[in-house]
């Protein structure tokens, strides 16, 4: 029997297929100003084996009139704290696309540092390296207030990004992708302080018609095997049902595959 989800799980979580006898959870974080609604559908498209958790940061959909997390910190304290007792039940891995990547990976060295906890598998998607200069020169160019600005910001991640037609949905997606970019650049981490901090396994992806990512720098993070693929398409690579398709088989074979 399914254990009722406490409320706190129901706000931050979304899980359209709950598979109690899964031997692994892929834990999602969508880019940012994106929502659940992509990610949590691979619930339906794994087998039984792998039961997909997406996160739901406050800002939107559901929680749409929640603030914003005032900064990384808070989120990670958020989403550990909700989810840890899930974790310490059963092998996990992350998947994170864009700036969800930064959230991931601050919840990954949280989990690792406090708990001693770490995924099986780092799934990272269209991103630098959080250890990269193109990372730290991306977090200190200034998040913008205009939506035309807005748009550009977006670009500068690599992204061909067209808001809705909907204003009331265009401002909360702007909001959110503003809530989220404000988020990131609280971000922090120097390599230089520690050795290898995760000793998993790390795939990288990115679309070909993306910017180059500097994804090098995985490997300085983990001592396990790292991965690189890239497939056809632009930011949003992971948008098109053939690259889903891909990348569902892929992380299946990578979590069976992984001493669980």
């Amino acid at each position: 029997m399914i254990e009722h989800w406490n409320i706190e799980m129901e706000k931050l979580v979304a899980c359209v297929q709950k598979k109690p006898n899964a031997l692994c959870r892929l834990i999602c974080f969508p880019w940012a100003g994106g929502g659940t609604s992509q990610l949590a559908q691979w619930g339906r498209l794994f087998n039984d084996s792998i039961e997909v958790f997406c996160i739901r940061p406050p800002g939107r959909e559901t929680r749409l009139g929640e603030p914003f997390p005032k900064d990384m910190r808070s989120l990670v304290n958020e989403i550990t704290s909700v989810l840890l007792k899930e974790l310490k039940e059963k092998p996990f891995a992350f998947f994170a696309h864009s700036l969800g990547i930064y959230v991931s990976f601050a919840v990954a060295l949280h989990l690792k540092e406090k708990y001693g906890l770490e995924p099986v598998h780092l799934f990272m998607s269209a991103a630098h390296a959080p250890n990269s200069a193109a990372h730290l020169a991306l977090k200190s160019t200034p998040v913008p207030d205009r939506k035309s600005e807005l748009l550009a910001y977006v670009g500068m991640l690599g992204g061909n990004f067209e808001l809705p037609p909907n204003e009331d949905i265009r401002r909360n997606i702007a909001l959110a992708f503003r809530g989220d970019a404000e988020v990131f650049r609280t971000f922090s981490f120097e390599k230089a302080d520690m050795n290898s901090p995760f000793s998993c396994d790390v795939t990288c992806f990115r679309g070909s018609d993306d910017k180059i990512y500097d994804v090098q720098g995985w490997q300085e993070l983990t001592n396990g095997v790292i991965s690189f693929y890239e497939l056809p398409g632009d930011h949003f690579y992971l948008l098109k049902p053939s690259n889903e398709s891909f990348l569902i088989k892929h992380i299946t074979t990578c979590i069976e595959n992984a001493d669980l």
